[in-house]
């Protein structure tokens, strides 16, 4: 392989996409019309169930779905368009995101039909949330070395181990998790397999993580003896590696891993006022180009997921310059803040607030969705040079 291998072309929206754009838009601008979306105080995905209904009421979650499952049928582009304007416009949706964004599609992809059945329509209908049964305590994002094992047992399969970084675990119905079946001689990456957890299975204990910021977002998630039955398993028994690999790059390629921290800087933006700093200006639209940047890379990669590919390699790419983007997002906006004197002019109280969770909040943009030594591995691995 060499870089060569690397696809990453800018698709063209198409209009149907631009008239979504704007149907989402009118939607945010009714929301805030009606109290119902206040001024952000803090970034990353919230969590509002009642959102997720309203949005569930337009029909787009599980924009890409067959509508035989509850979707539009629409394409991976428009969805990617939706998206961008929920994210920017700080929209909490995180009752739904990792449903919509990869448990649906993983059950789509390797499920069964009657899995499909029962929980494509309500994840659809915005009446589940899942949550992600990957990373350990001492694995980290290298999950070959997992330890949590499901073993055979009369009319399913008995999990034990433990699960951490399990964002809103504490809100969701159902897990999907990633156990060792199997030791393959010779193989890390075999004897792996996914189960969906109902999460009020007896045996199974959450533990709450609280960040910097005082939130309570992940989770440490112990299974004892958790009994699962048959129809739990995802796809074949011993290939949850290719199954999991397809899931990570719907969760490193979204939008959501630029967008993040849009907000601070959209905020600051509206409270620079006509006598800003020429420096200042210089370092924003230095800030600004590298956002523009990783939205065409994300976008390519939405493309390849249109076309049935699985972009593992451009998905971890998108990832690891959208974690350098967040946090480098956060070091400029402070910065200039400090620079420009704008907290002590009154102007900046909203931006002040979003900056101080920001940079609390920073850290965990290198958690989610697997560290960067991790995912250059990957990208190293995909052209050619390990």
């Amino acid at each position: 392989m060499t870089a060569a291998n690397l696809h990453l072309a800018l698709p063209k929206l198409t209009p149907e996409a631009e008239t979504l754009r704007q149907d989402v838009r009118t939607f945010i601008a009714e929301e805030r019309a009606f109290g119902r979306l206040p001024p952000p105080r803090r970034i990353g995905l919230g969590f509002d169930k009642a959102m997720t209904k309203r949005i569930a009421q337009k029909g787009w979650i599980g924009l890409t779905w067959p509508r035989q499952y509850g979707g539009q049928e629409r394409s991976a582009l428009e969805r990617y368009v939706m998206n961008e304007e929920l994210l920017a416009a700080a929209v909490p949706v995180g009752a739904h995101w990792i449903a919509d964004r990869q448990s649906g599609p993983v059950l789509l992809k390797f499920g069964t039909d009657k899995q499909r059945q029962f929980y494509l329509p309500l994840i659809a209908s915005g009446d589940l949330t899942f949550s992600i049964g990957m990373s350990e305590p001492e694995s980290g994002s290298d999950l070959a070395s997992l330890r949590t094992r499901a073993e055979k047992v009369v009319g399913g399969w008995r999990i034990n181990g433990r699960k951490i970084w399990t964002t809103n675990a504490h809100h969701a119905q159902y897990m999907i998790v990633l156990a060792r079946t199997s030791t393959v001689e010779g193989s890390r990456h075999e004897g792996f397999s996914q189960f969906i957890v109902d999460m009020t299975t007896p045996g199974l204990t959450i533990s709450p993580i609280v960040s910097m910021a005082l939130e309570h977002d992940f989770n440490e998630v112990l299974f004892e003896d958790v009994f699962v039955p048959e129809e739990a398993l995802i796809g074949r028994e011993g290939n949850g590696w290719n199954q999991v690999s397809a899931e990570l790059a719907y969760e490193r390629s979204g939008p959501e891993r630029w967008l993040s921290s849009f907000r601070l800087i959209s905020e600051l933006v509206d409270v620079l006022g006509p006598d800003v700093r020429p420096g200042t200006l210089e370092d924003l639209g230095r800030l600004i180009s590298h956002l523009l940047s990783l939205r065409q890379l994300s976008m390519s990669v939405a493309s390849m997921i249109q076309q049935g590919k699985s972009p593992n390699m451009e998905a971890s790419i998108v990832k690891d310059l959208g974690t350098k983007f967040e946090q480098e997002a956060v070091r400029v906006v402070r910065n200039i803040v400090s620079a420009d004197d704008l907290v002590s002019s009154g102007r900046a109280e909203r931006l002040k607030a979003l900056l101080i969770h920001a940079q609390q909040y920073a850290p965990a943009f290198t958690i989610r969705g697997g560290t960067n030594e991790i995912l250059r591995g990957i990208i190293a691995r995909g052209i050619g040079l390990r």
